[in-house]
């Protein structure tokens, strides 16, 4: 049933890296179907291992050198949070359940990446399949293992993969159908540089085959033409479709929407059997969400900003805003372009968090940007802020262009707490 992944693990000493959801995932497989295999499973946080007890063949290794196991075992199956930057992998062998389903399943996979848009455009292009009466599976980083869904897949199935560039760091296969949207500057504490970043998401391509097919950006166009695949361009793309009855918003979703539609005709879908499914698709929480108007102030959640990029875009799509909450954990990337862009898209008042915030203030401030700044600690200090200067009418975004990881566990944590605040928000 998964023969190409239990011949490539059979008979080895196999390490699990990282015990989180995927961890446990990876963990339930192995000794389902190779029982007897020599397992070790290592994570920085022993607490991890709760609740799991050791038995013959299961070793596990935890505390500040957990690293240090690598060198035990012959192949390293990675999660995708862990780092192994500056670490000496040589001799063994570094994989990842991506990279093994994606050597079982790759005929059945559509795969998705890019630095923003990729949950929502994986989700559309699951919705339409699943809609029109195709056995879609929707599967990787939206929150579900892949190999949590591989008993499911049948000959006629279609898997639709969110991919990460922590997903597709590791990989030596690619999807039959890879979805790039974008490559912009992110995860620079995880990758290091901008470079190894942007190589670990063209993986999602690189190994594909002359009857594949990658859907890309015109901007990255030139970067695929060496692959020796079939591109197509689904930014230059036109379909019949009703624009001002899309459920997403704004010109950078119009993009993801056509991507989907580019991923399913790639697959062999009648493009025209999925259409009619693009108006009934509920667009995900945290992007470009509407929260409500509360004390005559409109509030729009999109946490999931994490780049200057994603940020502007928000601010395009509602043309307005009067209040931008900015910042949060710093990863050193280019706030420069955020900066450029708000010195002619004025915003009365942006409130800065975090050492991405004191960085962005400073070079706002350095530009000469006529808007008032004020830093802010918590999410509450913003909202009191925002009672004793809104006033009715106003448009208040959350759109940090930066990473929640200082002061929140996600960013879906971070759009909640500000959702909440906005639902009790009064004016002074």
């Amino acid at each position: 049933m998964f023969e190409k992944i239990l011949d490539r693990l059979s008979g080895r000493r196999v390490l699990i890296l990282g015990f989180g959801r995927e961890g446990k995932s990876t963990l339930s497989f192995l000794r389902k179907y190779l029982p007897d295999l020599v397992v070790g499973v290592a994570d920085r946080n022993e607490k991890a291992f709760e609740g799991s007890t050791s038995s013959k063949g299961l070793s596990f290794h935890s505390g500040e050198s957990y690293l240090d196991a690598l060198c035990d075992y012959e192949v390293v199956v990675k999660t995708p949070g862990i780092s192994l930057l500056g670490v000496d992998t040589k001799g063994v062998e570094i994989t990842s359940q991506t990279d093994l389903f994606l050597s079982q399943f790759h005929e059945h996979t559509i795969g998705i990446s890019g630095t923003k848009g990729k949950s929502t455009t994986t989700s559309l292009i699951y919705h339409l399949l699943k809609s029109s009466g195709h056995d879609a599976i929707l599967t990787g980083n939206i929150g579900i293992p892949c190999f949590d869904v591989m008993e499911r897949i049948a000959k006629e199935s279609v898997v639709v993969y969110e991919l990460s560039a922590h997903q597709l760091e590791y990989v030596h296969n690619s999807p039959k159908v890879g979805v790039l949207l974008n490559v912009f500057e992110e995860h620079l504490d995880h990758f290091g540089t901008f470079e190894r970043y942007r190589q670990a998401k063209f993986n999602l391509l690189r190994f594909m085959g002359e009857d594949d097919f990658a859907v890309v950006h015109d901007s990255l166009m030139m970067d695929t033409l060496g692959l020796g695949v079939n591109n197509v361009t689904f930014s230059r793309m036109e379909f019949d479709i009703d624009e001002e009855a899309l459920p997403l918003l704004g010109p950078h979703n119009l993009l993801n929407v056509k991507a989907a539609l580019c991923a399913c005709a790639a697959y062999g879908v009648d493009v025209q059997e999925v259409i009619p499914y693009l108006y009934s698709f509920k667009p995900l929480e945290h992007r470009l969400e509407p929260v409500g108007t509360y004390g005559g102030v409109r509030f729009v959640n999109d946490s999931i900003s994490t780049i200057p990029q994603a940020t502007i875009a928000a601010c395009q799509t509602l043309g307005k805003v009067d209040f931008l909450l900015l910042g949060g954990f710093d990863r050193d990337i280019d706030y420069m372009p955020l900066v450029e862009f708000l010195t002619q898209f004025p915003v009365a008042h942006l409130l800065f968090t975090g050492k991405a915030g004191e960085r962005m203030m400073c070079l706002i401030k350095d530009r000469g940007v006529t808007s008032h700044c004020q830093p802010y600690a918590t999410m509450e200090e913003a909202f009191n802020y925002l009672r004793l200067h809104a006033a009715s009418g106003d448009v208040c975004l959350l759109s940090p262009a930066a990473s929640s990881y200082d002061q929140y566990k996600n960013f879906e944590e971070r759009g909640g707490k500000f959702k909440r605040l906005a639902a009790a928000f009064q004016r002074a």
